[in-house]
C-alpha cells in the first residue's frame, strides 16, 4: 500500500501569479501551493474559510508608509497572526507593446500604491496619460490592448510582445515593502521572535498615548513603528499600531504585554516575527 501523501500548505495573496505579493509569498512559503486572489480582502478570507493555510499581505512601503486596507483587516480579524515578515526590494517599471514610445502613451494601468510610488515620473512625463488603477500591478498587462497603452509592473514581469520604457520609475530608487505571514490561530505563534506587532486605542485622559509608550520604556523594549487609524464610526478616537523590538518568550515582553492590555482599550496582538 502506497504512503499517503501529505497535504500541501496553500498560501493565499493578491495575485495574478508575476505580481509583487506573489513574489513575498514565495519567499515566505516556498513550498506552498500558491492561492492567487483578486484582493487583499479575498486572500485573507481565503485564511479564515480555511481555504487557504497562510495568506501574504503587504503592511508598509518606504514611500508611501502603511497600507491602511491591511492594517484595518488585520486589526478586524481576532484570529489572525503575523508569524513572518519579509522586506521585497520594489522596482517599478513602465511596460507597453514593443516599439511604443513615452509620448505614445495614453493610458496607464496599475496598483494603486504603484501609481502613487511613481506619481512624480508621471506628472513630468506623462501628462497626457489617463490613470486606470488595476486590482494588481500584474494585472495591468493584461490590459494593455493598443500601441497607447502602458502598464507599471515590476522588473522581474516578462510578457510576449511588450517590453519596458526605460529603467526604473519609482519616486525614489530605495523602496521597500513589508510583506507579513499571517496564520491563523495563536497557536501559530513562534516561541521567539525578533520583533512584536499590536495594536490598541488609549483611554480618554491627558497624556494617554505618552503613558502607553512608556510601559515599552519601563521594561527597556525600543519601539521601531507607529501607526494610528481613525476608528470607524467614532469620530476623534484613533488606533495605534506599534511594533517593538523583543522575543515572545523573554518575561520583559510578557510583562510589558500584559501591562499593555490593562492599561489600553480594545487591544490586539497582531504578531510575533
Amino acid at each position: 500500500m502506497s504512503e499517503p501523501q501529505t497535504k500541501k500548505t496553500r498560501v493565499s495573496y493578491l495575485g495574478p501569479k508575476g505580481s509583487y505579493s506573489s513574489l513575498a509569498a514565495k519567499a515566505l512559503a516556498p513550498e506552498a501551493r500558491e492561492l492567487p486572489c483578486g484582493s487583499f480582502y479575498a486572500a485573507a478570507d481565503a485564511l479564515e474559510r480555511g481555504v487557504a493555510d497562510c495568506a501574504v499581505l503587504p503592511v508598509e512601503n518606504t514611500l508611501q508608509g502603511a497600507v491602511t486596507q491591511n492594517l484595518d483587516l488585520l486589526y478586524a480579524s481576532p484570529d489572525l497572526f503575523a508569524v513572518r515578515e519579509y522586506l521585497l526590494k520594489i522596482e517599478h517599471r513602465l511596460i507597453a507593446k514593443e516599439g511604443t514610445k513615452l509620448s505614445d502613451i495614453r493610458r496607464v494601468f496599475s496598483h494603486e500604491q504603484a501609481i502613487l510610488q511613481c506619481g512624480k515620473f508621471i506628472a513630468q512625463n506623462l501628462p497626457q496619460a489617463k490613470i486606470v488603477c488595476t486590482d494588481s500591478t500584474m494585472q495591468s498587462v493584461s490590459r494593455i490592448a493598443e500601441a497607447g497603452d502602458a502598464g507599471i509592473v515590476g522588473s522581474h514581469v516578462r510578457a510576449e510582445g511588450l517590453s519596458f520604457i526605460g529603467e526604473n520609475i519609482a519616486d525614489e530608487p530605495k523602496n521597500f515593502t513589508h510583506f507579513l505571514l499571517i496564520k491563523k490561530g495563536r497557536e501559530s505563534l513562534p516561541e521567539h521572535s525578533d520583533f512584536i506587532y499590536f495594536a490598541a486605542t488609549c483611554p480618554h485622559e491627558p497624556g494617554a498615548l505618552l503613558k502607553m509608550l512608556q510601559i515599552l520604556s519601563v521594561y527597556d523594549l525600543n519601539m521601531t513603528k507607529i501607526e494610528s487609524r481613525p476608528i470607524k464610526n467614532s469620530p476623534g478616537e484613533y488606533c495605534f499600531f506599534i511594533e517593538f523590538k523583543g522575543d515572545a518568550s523573554d518575561k520583559n515582553v510578557r510583562a510589558a504585554l500584559s501591562r499593555l492590555q490593562e492599561y489600553t482599550k480594545n487591544f490586539r496582538l497582531l504578531g510575533c516575527y
